[in-house]
């Protein structure tokens, strides 16, 4: 989840290409009619929730992050969305949504929609929050999503037009339910900046299963339902929720087995994981994961990168691929993780259609453990002299309290046979977030939260020739078949595109692939309905849950 370019979207416009997607489909269903959500007022008491994920923004044009998208979630109306125990997009807001022409997307928004400070919700403030994603396009947004998107029209206040550069684009309802989607009150963000957390919170620009009644940001919010939400969700299961920020995982698990808050969710350690599913006091709820963890090389500052003095494509290429060699995937995910992730072996995770595993064969011995002879003879290959002193760098705050564990391993499994030195260093996320994109770190810790269970998800953000990576990666083949496969309307055909994708990026190694996550929630012994939201869209939605 991250940024944007408008030569980027230029790009996609004269590739002359359509997207479509194999999996997912936007229109139909039945408002309100969804699982855990069916029916009924809020009731039960006040939940609180715990996590130590952290907000950057408010506002949807200024973050692309798990922590800040997990309150847009609760507070902002999407024009569709996921309904409980879906993947599948439906109309949220929308009355319907339809392909009126081949580059055409046209939305009809139910009548009467009020912003919960009484402005109307029109389709004005739809095509607002749309012009400016683009407009702002920041280094930290989603903007780059909207890549297919050429303009918005209204010819009415309930109608939106969307003019997609290319045609049948059915990627695009997909992208209405992501981070590009939440829409925003124009009477209170600004059309060309970043607006202010408590501007948006004093404004009540809220229209969402929950507003906002205290906000005290990465400490505590407190949420109440909003009571003329009609969309995809149905009605909030419990009227007040309070979400409390920690610093540390280990006070989150100690609160959750004390009673002292109602869920635990993001992230507490996989040994606490382990130890709470032996208490009897609390349930530990499962979910399908799409999360990925891999290593980000910047192909300017990596060790004989495009900019240092020893610039040399070839060496830098084996630096990359024999760091491949050398992880041992398993390794990580028994030890740090406990099993709550599991090695992957490819850009794309298990489970999604069209996913392979090139990196398995390609690298380390063969069958996904590590080699370092074949390391070393890679090195040795491109006249790399060794060690290699590679900088690398991590988020102590963001990705959980076992990162730091997660990468001493990693820097033990480099440094094993002397074929790297490695510099660990950690930062916290919100500079961190910055320096990443101003080629700060040569090699650095990141993990992937899809925007929609597609294959696409994991190559277009990654791999286009401008891409929120901002690491230098450029590769015209794999930029051409990204936007190839997004048209490929043949399901066929287009696996075997996303297939071959894999296989590239495979050898070029701009990122390194080496876990896949689950999704766990930790919920007091009288809380329901996590399971409704532990599901294939990877939101994690308040108005599921409720308790006693």
């Amino acid at each position: 989840m991250i940024s944007g370019s408008s030569s980027r979207r230029r790009m996609v416009a004269t590739a002359g290409v359509a997207v479509t997607a194999l999996l997912l489909s936007a229109c139909g269903g039945d408002d309100g009619d969804n699982g855990g959500s069916e029916g009924g007022s809020s009731s039960g008491g006040a939940l609180t929730i715990g996590t130590t994920d952290k907000i950057t923004f408010l506002d949807p044009a200024g973050s692309y992050d798990n922590g800040s998208f997990a309150v847009m979630n609760q507070i902002y109306p999407f024009l569709l969305n996921t309904p409980y125990g879906s993947p599948d997009v439906e109309p949220d807001i929308a009355e319907s949504a339809e392909f009126t022409s081949p580059t055409q997307y046209t939305v009809t928004l139910k009548p009467g929609l009020k912003w919960a400070n009484g402005n109307d919700l029109t389709s004005s403030d739809v095509k607002f929050t749309f012009d400016r994603q683009l407009a702002i396009a920041d280094e930290n947004g989603p903007s780059s999503l909207l890549y297919n998107l050429d303009s918005v029209e209204t010819p009415d206040d309930t109608t939106v037009v969307f003019n997609l550069k290319t045609e049948n684009d059915q990627v695009f309802p997909q992208i209405l339910s992501s981070p590009a989607g939440p829409i925003v009150d124009e009477d209170v963000f600004s059309a060309d900046a970043i607006t202010p957390d408590q501007e948006i919170v004093d404004g009540e620009a809220f229209h969402g299963q929950y507003v906002i009644t205290n906000y005290d940001q990465n400490n505590l919010i407190s949420y109440e339902a909003y009571p003329d939400y009609e969309g995809v969700l149905g009605e909030a299961k419990t009227e007040q929720v309070n979400v409390k920020y920690y610093a540390e995982a280990s006070n989150l698990k100690l609160d959750i087995q004390q009673g002292n808050i109602d869920v635990a969710w993001r992230s507490l350690t996989a040994t606490d994981i382990e130890d709470l599913r032996g208490n009897d006091e609390v349930k530990v709820v499962d979910g399908p994961g799409g999360e990925i963890r891999y290593i980000t090389f910047n192909f300017n500052t990596q060790p004989f990168g495009a900019t240092t003095p020893e610039a040399d494509p070839l060496k830098a290429a084996a630096v990359r691929q024999a760091a491949a060699d050398l992880i041992d995937r398993e390794e990580i995910a028994e030890q740090v993780y406990k099993g709550t992730y599991t090695p992957l072996y490819s850009h794309v995770p298990e489970g999604l259609t069209g996913a392979v595993e090139p990196l398995l064969e390609k690298y380390g011995d063969g069958e996904g453990g590590p080699d370092a002879t074949a390391a070393k003879a890679r090195l040795e290959a491109a006249g790399v002299t060794t060690p290699v002193e590679l900088n690398l760098q991590y988020s102590n705050d963001h990705y959980g309290p076992s990162s730091a564990d997660e990468y001493a391993l990693i820097k033990d499994q480099l440094e094993a046979d002397g074929l790297f030195t490695v510099n660990l260093q950690t930062t916290e996320w919100t500079q961190y977030s910055e320096q990443r994109t101003a080629d700060a770190y040569p090699a650095y810790q990141l993990g992937w939260f899809p925007d929609y269970s597609d294959a696409d998800n994991y190559l277009t953000p990654f791999f286009l020739l401008e891409n929120f990576l901002s690491n230098h990666y450029e590769n015209q083949q794999v930029n051409d078949m990204i936007l190839a496969q997004a048209s490929t309307a043949d399901a066929t055909e287009r696996q075997g595109m996303i297939e071959q994708i894999q296989d590239l990026v495979a050898d070029d190694l701009s990122t390194l692939p080496y876990l896949q996550g689950a999704q766990v929630a930790v919920v007091g012994s009288d809380v329901e309905g996590a399971e409704d939201t532990l599901d294939a869209s990877f939101k994690f939605r308040y108005g599921a849950l409720s308790k006693g």
